[in-house]
């Protein structure tokens, strides 16, 4: 016997993550626009190499052995009814709902309009235009500008690469003076111009662009990787802007439920937990908030399980590739300087194969 409707709103790392967690003990209904999972840690190397196009996409079926998949738009959690409203009118109802919206990344690593097919076309357009470019600029030097510049290289050797940064050390956000000047290092050593402290934007002519001094740069391909936007416009246009801090995200308690409401959660990327938004922390939510939902739902009892405290993960490691053959991982260290670790331990934890075996069993599917 199921204890309870499950409705997750949002099907990347933690909406599949917790669905999966929940599927033998309530009965759940994951709700996504996408007709596939987006295996976004490979959308990078996809938006570059043509090879590489088809492996970001694993389908949703085989997913959930009891739940069921609705391909679909949530627009609205009717909290008084406790039901979730798509935008075809259909209303699903929920003893509890969470939400697992995750956030809106830039191109390449962002998947356009609903079906695979529709990003098949805009990797394949990315691909064209990074084989056919002279001067390739990347804006932004955070793991995904540095991974993205990295990949354009080796994809191009005979092209010009500029990574533009306006902090003052690549990486500099990991707090890790170390890793940065190892990221900008492989750079450097693979001839792409890496400049800090160069805040840009859009010139008025085509295909150039300003730094925050006036300095203009032409380049006839931009890719920024500038941070994400989490995906919350829904909720304040369906009058609950008041589950949201002033940066978009969900406000949580320490359980992982929106404050105030005990049958309402949310996880990864979309909440307002303050670590880095990295899928290790993504997964960690999802599984203890599957722990305090079955808790919820079960009857009280000397038997109902007891609820766990979110906490910040601290140790998790960052890994950054530069192409499937080299990387850097920064390991945290409790009292001390983060390690950064090389290109061994990089490729393979993730630089080869950008997790698609395990992202591919997750889903139930083979590892290949």
């Amino acid at each position: 016997m199921r204890d309870g409707d499950v409705v997750v709103i949002g099907g990347g790392y933690a909406g599949v993550r917790l669905a999966k967690r929940l599927d033998a003990t309530a009965r759940v209904t994951l709700v996504d626009r996408k007709d596939v999972f987006f295996h976004r840690i490979a959308s990078l190397r996809a938006g570059v190499r043509p090879e590489w196009s088809l492996t970001p996409f694993i389908p949703y079926d085989r997913l959930l052995r009891d739940g069921r998949i609705v391909v679909g738009k949530a627009v609205r959690i009717d909290t008084a009814e406790r039901q979730v409203v798509l935008a075809t009118g259909e209303r699903l109802p929920y003893d509890v709902v969470v939400i697992a919206t995750g956030a809106d990344y830039p191109e390449p690593a962002r998947f356009t309009g609903t079906t695979a097919e529709e990003t098949l076309k805009t990797f394949a357009g990315h691909q064209r235009d990074v084989a056919t470019a002279d001067h390739v600029l990347v804006v932004g030097g955070g793991p995904s500008g540095v991974e993205l510049s990295a990949e354009i290289r080796l994809a191009r050797p005979d092209a010009r690469v500029t990574l533009a940064h306006s902090g003052p050390a690549l990486l500099h956000a990991t707090g890790s003076e170390r890793a940065g000047r190892k990221a900008q290092a492989w750079l450097e050593s693979h001839d792409v111009e890496v400049r800090l402290d160069s805040f840009m934007s859009r010139g008025n002519d085509f295909g150039t662009y300003r730094d925050a001094h006036g300095g203009v740069l032409e380049a006839d391909l931009s890719f920024w990787a500038t941070g994400t936007t989490p995906n919350t416009l829904w909720l304040r246009l369906a009058g609950l802007g008041d589950w949201l801090n002033p940066a978009g995200h969900v406000k949580v308690d320490r359980r992982l439920r929106v404050d105030g409401w005990p049958d309402v959660f949310a996880v990864g990327d979309v909440n307002d937990a303050t670590e880095l938004k990295i899928t290790p922390a993504a997964l960690a939510q999802a599984d203890l908030a599957a722990h305090n939902i079955r808790g919820y739902l079960q009857s009280p009892g000397r038997h109902r399980r007891e609820p766990r405290m979110y906490r910040p993960l601290q140790r998790t490691p960052l890994i950054v590739p530069f192409g499937p053959t080299d990387g850097l991982t920064l390991l945290p260290v409790p009292g001390g300087e983060s390690a950064v670790l090389g290109g061994r331990t990089s490729v393979l934890a993730k630089a080869k194969t950008l997790m698609t075996p395990y992202m591919r069993r997750q889903l139930g599917y083979t590892a290949t």
